[in-house]
């Protein structure tokens, strides 16, 4: 049974695409995130809570301070990325259920009302987020440098506030000179799939 997806488009953001380590200096235009945006904010969440916030990292000096949490590894590819964006969980995002799940708006305060709740919530729809937003940078033609090597107490301390729990960042533009290392191996379907 083929996909309804044409093989193409399946290629470009699934089999070919991959972690970009280098990129070109062709800018990432705010045209293009609005794209993104406005492409992936469809993909489903639980009640449609929808918490995922992205910090757009543009500025030489905003670059300087984000690089210094970064893991060794990770802040060359970082401080030469055309445009960095730290993806985050935002914990109070049961505030927006009454215009994002309207037809149980008190959902705010009856499923949501306790942090420790709205966290576990937002960090595991945030991370759905993050992999759609990911899938939409394929779409618009980029490619995706998804990092978790990172001090995440110290990015959320510089770059957000204590309802913002940092999940990862991404560094994105044209792929680059080598950008690629060798595809890894994936597990076979009888690995992952067993029906019951």
């Amino acid at each position: 049974m083929s996909l309804a997806l044409d093989p193409t488009a399946q290629d470009l953001l699934f089999r070919e695409a991959r972690t970009a380590n280098t990129f070109t200096d062709e800018p990432v235009t705010d045209e293009q995130v609005q794209a993104i945006y406005d492409l992936v904010k469809y993909g489903p969440t639980s009640m449609n809570q929808s918490p995922l916030r992205v910090t757009l990292v543009r500025s030489p000096e905003a670059r300087e301070r984000l690089v210094q949490h970064l893991a060794e590894g990770n802040q060359k590819k970082t401080a030469a990325a055309p445009l960095v964006a730290i993806l985050s969980a935002d914990n109070e995002f049961h505030e927006e259920l009454p215009t994002l799940f309207p037809h149980f708006p008190q959902a705010k305060d009856a499923v949501f009302g306790e942090r420790a709740v709205r966290e576990t919530n937002a960090t595991l729809n945030a991370a759905l987020q993050a992999a759609y937003f990911i899938i939409g940078i394929r779409a618009a033609g980029l490619a995706a440098g998804p990092m978790t090597g990172l001090d995440f107490a110290g990015v959320q301390k510089e770059f957000l506030d204590d309802d913002h729990t940092p999940l990862m960042v991404v560094n994105i533009g044209k792929p680059g000179e080598d950008a690629w290392f060798p595809r890894s191996p994936r597990l076979a379907y009888d690995e992952v799939v067993t029906t019951v």
